[in-house]
């Protein structure tokens, strides 16, 4: 039998004229997904748990190894000046490693910034494209090269080049206690030159180029993702090149410029083999970034694991956990300030 509705007969079953029926979805019904979708879930939570895993069991192995040196010394190991661990409590610590090493990282971090942002910023908006991909080549090819390489180069040839400078900003700039000399006459031009190499300043200048290519890169993905369609308004009221980059680009970027900065301040403070070629080692707390000695966590562990007594290779196990630890800060907080910023906000989205 057939219904009848205005002119136009319907079989039974039929929706009635005028409406539609459903059409089969081929999406899954919501609450599910595809089973590709699961397996790639699941994989990227495996991957971060398992980075966590990691991290947890590296502090874990430290502390252990550590407690034996920790127990002795107490507090005293962040104060103590000297290392001499088989004398007993009050004769080892890292007070002099420790800020050797944030000098080291703050001198490289310094120089690397400017450099790292302008080479990013030239890649990304003002090399022609043939000369980009050159460098972009270039940059990636420096960050792979050896730290044993820069460190090498560094002592034979770049420190001795540095002298001059070294001399001239502690004869200028002498009267801040950071570029004071103690010892020796910079305006003496036979003064010996011995004073003002192997210094944390000459350190932190070879670490700047081992973490200047890594800076760049993270900063230059971020400038080549700023919105076009920003860049376009940009343009038409009129900006510059300029005026577009300071109103568009380094704003975005803002969180590429923290997180690349941060990410070679990480390097910079656990870089051992150039700064352990470079620097006399020196116990003793070094604020004079331009004078002779110094020494640095990582270092210190190279200079006397091979021959350190089972109590010596505890307190260097402490050392190392105390720069895990100061590593760990900079980047959760490195970390913290990016996921505010709108580069940050945008990758995570």
């Amino acid at each position: 039998m057939t219904a009848v509705i205005g002119d136009q007969p319907t079989l039974p079953g039929e929706p009635p004229l005028g409406e539609t029926q459903p059409r089969p979805s081929s999406e899954p019904p919501a609450g599910r997904r595809p089973p590709s979708d699961s397996a790639f879930h699941a994989v990227l939570r495996a991957s971060g748990l398992l980075v966590l895993v990691v991290m947890l069991s590296v502090g874990l192995f430290l502390g252990f190894r550590a407690l034996q040196a920790i127990e002795v010394a107490g507090w005293s190991f962040l104060t103590t000046q000297e290392w001499d661990p088989d004398a007993g409590a009050g004769n080892f610590g890292i007070a002099a490693v420790l800020t050797g090493t944030v000098l080291v990282a703050l001198v490289a971090v310094f120089f690397a910034f400017p450099l790292a942002s302008g080479t990013a910023l030239f890649i990304s908006e003002y090399a022609p494209l043939r000369l980009k991909r050159t460098l972009i080549t270039l940059v990636d090819l420096m960050a792979a090269v050896p730290s044993i390489v820069f460190g090498i180069w560094g002592f034979l040839l770049l420190q001795y080049q540095i002298v001059p400078v070294a001399r001239w900003l502690s004869a200028h700039l002498g009267w801040i206690p950071i570029f004071r000399v103690d010892g020796a006459d910079p305006t003496d031009p036979l003064a010996p030159a011995t004073v003002f190499t192997s210094s944390t300043f000459i350190a932190g200048i070879v670490v700047c180029l081992m973490v200047t290519p890594i800076a760049t890169s993270v900063m230059r993905e971020v400038f080549s993702q700023a919105p076009p369609g920003e860049r376009e308004g940009a343009y038409a009221l009129g900006a510059t090149k300029w005026g577009m980059i300071r109103s568009v680009v380094l704003p975005y970027g803002k969180g590429g410029i923290i997180g690349g900065t941060m990410l070679g301040l990480g390097r910079a403070l656990g870089e051992t083999i150039a700064v352990y070629l470079i620097l006399s080692p020196l116990f003793e707390i070094q604020w004079h970034i331009l004078q002779n000695g110094g020494s640095t966590v990582s270092a210190l562990i190279a200079l006397r694991y091979g021959e350190a007594s089972p109590f010596a290779t505890s307190a260097l196990f402490a050392a190392g956990l105390a720069l895990f630890v100061l590593t760990l800060i900079i980047n959760f907080a490195a970390g913290a300030v990016v996921a505010r910023s709108r580069s940050g906000a945008g990758a995570e989205a």
